[in-house]
C-alpha cells in the first residue's frame, strides 16, 4: 500500500472516530436520565435547610408557668441564622414518578431530654443506669416502621451555665441525641419556650448536637426540606405563645416561603395554647385554619402538656396538642396520657391525593401509673379505649370522629 492510500485511510478512520465520540457525548448529555433525589425513607433522608428571614428574632426571656405541678414551663426564644447547614441546594426533583407513592409520617409531643437540676436529676440518673436505648424502646417499632418521625425537642443539649431567669430550665448532655436516633426519630422542631433556657449559646449547642447526630431540625425562621421516597417535605416550626407575637400573617409568610421551594407536602408544628387546657383556644384555631388555607397539609401542636382534640378542616387534619412524650421535665406528671399521630400521604406524580388515612396511637408517657419512668408505651385494651373516648370528647364539634381502632374519620 503506498503512502497516499495509507494517509487517506487514516483520515477516514479519524473522521469516523470523531463522529462516534460526538454521538456518545450526545447520548450522555441529552438521552440518559438524570439521577433524582431518591431516598429510601428511614436512614436515607436528604435535607435542605433554608432560613426564611435572617433578620427575624424571638427575644422573650421572661418565662411564666401557669401549672407549677407539671415541672415544665417558662418562655424564651430567639432565632439563629442556620442557612449554612444546607446539605443540598437543589430545588428540583428530576426523577418522574410513574407509580403512586405512599409516605407514612409519625409525630409525637414534648421530648425533654434532661432535667432542671434545681428540682431533681432523675432523668439523668436513668440514662446513666439504663443507657440511651431504654427510653423509647417500647415505641421504637412504631417509629422504625414509618417513613419519617417528628417530635418536639423541648429543652437544651448543652454544658452552658447561662441559666435564664425562669421557673424551669431544662438541659441534658449532647449524647442524649442517641435516645432519638437509635429509636427511629429523624426530625425535631426546636421552636418552643425552652430552646433558649441557657441563652443563645445553649441554643446553638443544641443545634450543633442534633446536626452532628444526623437529625433534621427546624423551627423559627428555619425551614427544613427532607426528601423521603423522592417527595420533598417542608417542615415549619413556630413558637406561637402569646409572648412571641406571631400572628397569622407570620405563619402564612413562612408557608409562602416554603412554597417557593416547591415541596410536595407542608407540615406546620406549632408550640401554642395554655398549659393544662383540654380544649384549644381561639388563637390555636385561627392559626391552624390559616395554615391550611395557605397550603399546609398537616398541622401539629404541643405545649399544653396534655392531649387536646383533633379537627378535620378542609380535608386536612389538625392535632392541637400531642401532649408530653419522653418527658424528663417532671418526675410524676398528673396526666400521663399521650399519643402518636400517624398519617399516610399518597402521591401521584408528586401531587398529594385527597385521601390520606390517619390514625391515633394512644400511649402513656410512662410504664408506671405512679411515677414517670421516662419510657412511653403504646396502650392496649381498656386503656386504649379510654384515651380514644377522651380524645373524642375533646374533639367535639371539630368535624372528626376517632374510631375504636384509632383511625380518624372526617364528618
Amino acid at each position: 500500500m503506498d503512502e497516499d492510500k495509507r494517509q487517506d485511510i487514516m483520515k477516514k478512520f479519524k473522521i469516523i472516530l470523531i463522529i462516534l465520540i460526538i454521538a456518545l457525548l450526545f447520548c450522555a448529555v441529552f438521552l440518559l436520565p438524570k439521577k433524582g433525589l431518591l431516598n429510601s425513607g428511614k436512614g436515607g433522608t436528604k435535607t435542605d435547610t433554608v432560613t426564611a428571614d435572617k433578620s427575624g428574632s424571638d427575644s422573650d426571656k421572661s418565662g411564666s408557668d401557669s401549672d407549677k405541678s407539671t415541672d415544665a414551663s417558662g418562655q424564651d426564644n430567639s432565632q439563629t441564622d442556620a442557612s449554612d447547614q444546607s446539605t443540598d441546594s437543589s430545588k428540583d426533583k428530576t426523577a418522574v414518578e410513574s407509580t403512586p407513592v405512599s409516605l407514612t409520617i409519625s409525630a409525637a409531643g414534648d421530648c425533654t431530654l434532661g432535667v432542671d437540676d434545681r428540682y431533681n436529676n432523675r432523668f439523668n440518673e436513668k440514662y446513666a443506669a439504663k443507657g440511651s436505648s431504654y427510653f423509647l424502646q417500647n415505641v421504637k417499632s412504631v417509629f422504625e416502621n414509618d417513613d419519617l418521625t417528628v417530635v418536639n425537642l423541648e429543652g437544651t443539649l448543652t454544658t452552658s451555665t447561662d441559666r435564664q431567669e425562669k421557673t424551669y430550665t431544662f438541659k441534658g448532655d449532647s449524647s442524649y441525641t442517641k435516645i432519638l436516633t437509635e429509636s427511629g426519630v429523624e426530625a425535631v422542631t426546636v421552636a418552643n419556650n425552652h430552646s433558649h433556657d441557657f441563652g443563645d449559646q445553649g441554643f446553638q449547642d443544641t443545634i450543633n448536637a442534633v446536626s452532628s447526630a444526623g437529625l433534621t431540625w427546624f423551627g423559627y425562621d428555619t425551614i427544613a426540606y427532607p426528601v423521603v421516597k423522592n417527595e420533598k417535605i417542608a417542615l415549619i416550626g413556630i413558637n406561637a405563645l402569646p409572648s412571641q407575637g406571631k400572628d397569622a400573617s407570620y405563619v402564612t409568610g413562612l408557608i409562602d416561603t416554603a412554597k417557593k421551594e416547591n415541596p410536595n407536602l407542608i407540615i406546620v408544628f406549632f408550640h401554642w395554647g395554655i398549659e393544662g387546657d383540654a380544649i384549644p383556644n381561639s388563637t390555636q384555631t385561627e392559626l391552624a385554619h390559616a395554615s391550611i388555607d395557605d397550603g399546609a397539609d398537616l398541622v401539629l401542636g404541643s405545649h399544653p402538656h396534655v392531649i387536646q382534640g383533633l379537627e378535620s378542616y378542609k380535608g386536612k387534619f389538625i392535632v392541637y396538642s400531642l401532649g408530653n412524650f419522653c418527658f424528663g421535665g417532671n418526675s410524676n406528671p398528673r396526666d400521663k396520657d399521650t399519643m402518636i399521630i400517624q398519617e399516610t400521604f399518597n402521591f401521584v406524580n408528586g401531587k398529594v391525593s385527597e385521601s390520606n388515612p390517619a390514625k391515633v396511637i394512644p400511649c402513656s408517657l410512662s410504664g408506671s401509673s405512679s411515677t414517670n419512668d421516662y419510657q412511653p408505651r403504646v396502650l392496649e385494651g381498656s386503656e386504649e379505649a379510654r384515651v380514644i373516648d377522651k380524645l373524642n370528647t375533646r374533639s367535639s364539634g371539630m368535624n372528626l370522629t376517632i374510631n375504636g381502632d384509632g383511625s380518624l374519620q372526617a364528618q
